[in-house]
């Protein structure tokens, strides 16, 4: 029997949350999947011995820094080692990449996209702040190649694989659904005094420290809505959100004859990561199965976006359009590092933002070097406003 060809992965951001989670579902599927690249930014270690473990043909260290400490580890066995943004960017050319898994956290993932995209690589996407960068170009890029993206964020492949034997049918809103962080149901006055270390604790997901912080704020929701613009090719008012604290409903699709979708199942990433690998198959895994009989009652609420300021944010960046989404993910990311260092609160982290939407300079149709002004722009005004404590 003719052995069938594996798939040839490039994780971008393996040593993250998802790019680990990632390898535990390739792991699983030895026969199905082969690890090509794996990249890491500063985490070395982890690298070295996931290279050692998946023998990729080469990996990347982001810090260059920390070359030789990965290089003089992998030389003996035949992986090639490189290092450096510009390095992430040119390994997305290599002929042997069959699908490109974007898992790195914010803007780092755009540049990286993009080449995989221009070099006809279907794109496993994880990284949700490309699309909210730099949407357009984005998605107009992969229809130019004609490059599949699939979804990685549980909510956009919960929407993915609602709309599979529907896509000629019209979409007439999408529910994505919110779990409401640690800190649903609080008032504004008691997110004033919430800590770093309780905005960390998320109720349902394991995740990295941003992506945490996000969830707590729910500019995460917020920058799902704007993925989900452009992933799905909709308008802001075909984009709901509800809050649905048991996070088994992970979003929904009404179409035009009143229908509505669902895709549901327990809180675990490596359920839509192992559907971007293997789509259209879905492969048999031992993933812990949901029961009725242990959720009796699954509820629903709608977002407070006067407590949680950051979904409307994001709404309103989004209505805006043009480089509007960049100034939001770019102040944002400055923000959600500040906070994580202690030097703003949390309710100052939305003030952060709509400051920097209100001063930034608004382009109407971006090109990629304007998208990347916007984006260093933002962070310049960002951590001047935080020096001069006006979002206090």
């Amino acid at each position: 029997m003719k052995e069938t060809k594996k798939k040839q992965i490039a994780i971008l951001g393996s040593t993250g949350s998802i790019g680990t989670q990632a390898l535990e579902v390739i792991a699983q599927h030895p026969q199905t999947f082969g690890v090509e690249v794996l990249t890491a930014q500063n985490n070395a270690s982890l690298l070295i011995e996931q290279a050692l473990v998946f023998t990729p043909n080469a990996v990347v260290i982001g810090n260059e820094d920390l070359y030789e400490q990965v290089r003089d580890a992998l030389l003996p066995h035949d992986i090639k080692v490189y290092a450096g943004e510009r390095a992430l960017v040119s390994v997305m050319e290599m002929e042997s990449i069959d699908l490109v898994l974007t898992a790195l956290v914010g803007y780092a993932g755009l540049l990286p996209t993009l080449r995989a995209i221009e070099y006809g690589k279907p794109i496993a996407l994880a990284n949700k702040e490309t699309l909210v960068v730099a949407g357009e170009l984005v998605t107009g890029a992969a229809r130019g190649k004609g490059v599949n993206i699939y979804p990685v964020d549980s909510e956009h492949s919960a929407i993915f694989q609602c709309l599979v034997g529907e896509f000629h049918n019209p979409i007439e809103k999408i529910i994505l659904t919110a779990s409401g962080g640690p800190f649903r149901g609080k008032t504004r006055a008691e997110l004033a005094a919430v800590t770093k270390a309780q905005a960390l604790k998320h109720p349902n997901w394991d995740m990295g420290a941003k992506i945490t912080i996000d969830s707590a704020s729910l500019m995460n929701k917020g920058l799902e809505v704007i993925e989900a613009k452009w992933l799905f090719g909709l308008q802001p008012e075909q984009i709901e959100v509800v809050v649905h604290p048991q996070s088994i409903i992970h979003s929904l699709v009404q179409f035009g004859d009143s229908s509505i979708k669902a895709q549901m199942g327990l809180p675990d990433m490596k359920v839509p990561i192992q559907f971007a690998l293997s789509y259209p198959e879905r492969l048999a895994a031992p993933f812990p199965r949901f029961n009725f009989l242990d959720y009796p009652q699954l509820t629903f609420e709608q977002p407070d976006l006067d407590t949680f300021q950051n979904l409307a944010l994001a709404y309103e960046a989004m209505k805006r359009g043009g480089n509007a989404p960049c100034i939001l993910n770019a102040a944002n990311e400055i923000a959600v590092a500040e906070f994580l260092k202690d030097k703003i609160r949390f309710l100052d982290m939305p003030a952060l933002i709509a400051a920097c939407l209100a001063k930034a300079t608004f382009v109407e149709k971006p090109t990629l070097e304007e998208y990347m002004q916007t984006d260093a722009e933002t962070r310049r005004l960002a951590l001047d406003l935080c020096k001069s404590n006006t979002v206090h």
